[in-house]
């Protein structure tokens, strides 16, 4: 509610190029006890006065020489939120006042001026717009509440995302390194593919969770120095649909993003990969980058059956293949971006390194 303190000292603009009519709108509200009056026989300087002392009040005469009331009002639309305009017209036309009240004035005062209608339309005006600020104060404070709320259950999420990758790297202590490349990888490749913002924050902050899976792959084949069997294979594959179980059948496009991911990245354009052998544009699009910056950062990196490459020897091999890894295993428009900017991908591994 509002009391009758705030009321009283709500400000107040007397808009009027006669300087009779000010002095006896000063007395009639001074005498009502109202102690924030301001006032001006130039119109063209009302927009200036509102936006630096943001009236409660204004009272505006209509017909002023140059520019008249409903100009004055136009113009106070420029500035005033949501276009409300907190006018009360001054005019002793009858036809004026429901022209006045069309275009944004919230009441009238007839002239001559009569002392109780004057009192009775200020105060009832200054209670409705002191109740308006205020009520557009506590929306304020609630979208702040909303947004701040908003950051902490989405900074809640992506600590339970980081502690799932955390998991693995007690699996494999090269994810660290791994899975920061891994994100700028991805996210770089979104953006020279002309993704959208919000994918490439998505995929920036998913693709770290392909491998989450391979927490439930037996240490024994996960860390195994050498080869795979043809039976540890079959089950080292599972961690594809794994990592999908454990982040799938969830409403947050950041987890479905990261389950498509999982169960996809091994996925290749000509339908060789697994574990569905699905292919082309079947293949989710953060899937298919995954994928080509997955491969690279495995043969740049060091691996206990195999030494680490150069970027040059890397890029040969995606590009030309080496019997492993074919060129037609990848989208054909992404693994040419891919090539046109493989510096790029150069300067992420040498910034974030490998663990030797």
């Amino acid at each position: 509610m509002i009391n009758s303190t705030e009321i009283f000292s709500g400000k107040i603009l007397i808009v009027d190029d006669q300087h009779a009519n000010i002095l006896l709108l000063q007395q009639m509200l001074s005498y009502a006890g109202y102690t924030s009056i301001s006032s001006t026989t130039i119109p063209a300087e009302v927009n200036a006065l509102h936006a630096a002392e943001h009236y409660d009040l204004i009272l505006l005469d209509l017909q002023m020489p140059g520019m008249d009331g409903f100009e004055v009002m136009e113009k106070l639309k420029d500035i005033e939120p949501e276009g409300y305009l907190p006018v009360l017209v001054v005019t002793a036309q009858p036809n004026h006042k429901l022209h006045a009240l069309e275009v944004g004035a919230k009441d009238f005062i007839s002239k001559p001026f009569e002392l109780s209608e004057v009192l009775a339309r200020v105060r009832n005006f200054l209670e409705v717009r002191l109740l308006h600020k205020k009520l557009t104060e506590y929306n304020g404070l609630l979208e702040q509440k909303v947004l701040e709320r908003t950051a902490e259950l989405r900074e809640s999420n992506l600590e339970t995302l980081f502690t799932l990758t955390r998991a693995v790297e007690y699996k494999d202590e090269d994810i660290g390194t791994h899975v920061q490349r891994i994100s700028e990888c991805t996210r770089v490749l979104g953006q020279l593919l002309d993704q959208d913002d919000d994918f490439n924050r998505m995929i920036f902050l998913a693709s770290p969770l392909h491998d989450v899976g391979k927490i439930g792959i037996p240490d024994h084949i996960l860390l195994k120095p050498g080869a795979l069997t043809p039976e540890e294979w079959q089950i080292m594959k599972q961690h594809t649909t794994v990592g999908a179980s454990i982040l799938g059948n969830r409403k947050s496009p950041l987890l479905i993003m990261g389950a498509e991911i999982a169960l996809n990245h091994h996925e290749r354009w000509d339908g060789s990969g697994y574990p569905n052998g699905i292919e082309n544009d079947v293949i989710p699009i953060s899937a298919r980058i995954m994928n080509i910056c997955d491969i690279y950062d495995a043969l740049r990196s060091i691996r206990p059956y195999k030494p680490a490459l150069s970027h040059l020897q890397a890029l040969d091999i995606i590009s030309n293949g080496d019997g492993r890894t074919q060129p037609e295993q990848f989208d054909p428009i992404i693994l040419d971006t891919f090539k046109m900017h493989h510096l790029a991908f150069q300067e992420i591994f040498d910034e974030y390194g490998v663990i030797e």
